[in-house]
């Protein structure tokens, strides 16, 4: 688990980094970051791989943030979305899920994050970061 993280600050039209602590991120940032931050964490926990954050903020109403995830086979996408799932509940967030019967696409709605999580064929088949890449900021991890 990562002890501290780089959060971007808005400072009139620039953006700064910086590094705070996981306590220092919970007590700051509004509730979209924080589901952000632990989607983000159980993602990595569970080494999915091309991990995406498109910021939907002003853009759309559907959420924040979208991110997307390849997992190595079936078994892997399904386990990573479990561990997702896993963690937002340990953290007091409700997400609904589809797609984890098949485990090729599996969707994560926390509400104000979307979370995809596909086998890399399927990922490579939908292409959403070229879908979405026209009206959102995309950050690769």
């Amino acid at each position: 688990m990562v002890a501290a993280r780089l959060v971007e600050e808005e400072k009139g039209d620039i953006f700064v980094s910086k590094t705070v602590s996981k306590k220092q991120v919970s007590e700051n940032i509004c509730v979209d970051e924080q589901i952000l931050h632990i989607v983000m964490d159980a993602l990595e926990d569970n080494k999915a791989e091309d991990i995406v954050c498109i910021d939907l903020q002003g853009k759309t109403s559907i959420a924040s943030y979208m991110v997307i995830a390849s997992g190595t086979s079936q078994r892997h996408v399904a386990s990573t979305a479990e561990r997702v799932q896993e963690k937002l509940k340990a953290a007091g967030f409700i997400s609904t899920v589809e797609g984890e019967e098949k485990a090729d696409w599996v969707l994560i709605d926390a509400f104000d994050v979307i979370v995809h999580i596909f086998r890399p064929e399927v990922r490579e088949f939908y292409n959403l970061e070229k879908m979405w890449s026209s009206v959102a900021e995309i950050r690769k991890k």
